[in-house]
């Protein structure tokens, strides 16, 4: 899931998949703006079928903490 999540992350940011990891906190990637977040909860429904409700996706901190959460509530 995480690998996944960096693609969506990197492509959405146009943004090379080698310059995130799982530490970093998405929302400080210079790149990330309203028009970001949009994508990547697009880009998260078109591959997985499932909308992040906002109040879950505003505690996700750390790109770790996107792909746990999906793990958890897609296959889990």
């Amino acid at each position: 899931m995480f690998e996944k999540v960096v693609s969506i992350i990197s492509e959405c940011l146009e943004k090379s998949s080698n310059e995130i990891q799982g530490s970093d906190e998405f929302r400080n990637y210079e790149e990330w703006d309203s028009l970001a977040y949009l994508s990547v909860i697009a880009a998260i429904d078109e591959q997985f079928g499932f909308v992040i409700p906002l109040e879950d996706f505003r505690e996700c901190r750390t790109v770790m903490d996107l792909a746990n959460y999906l793990e958890h509530h897609i296959i889990g």
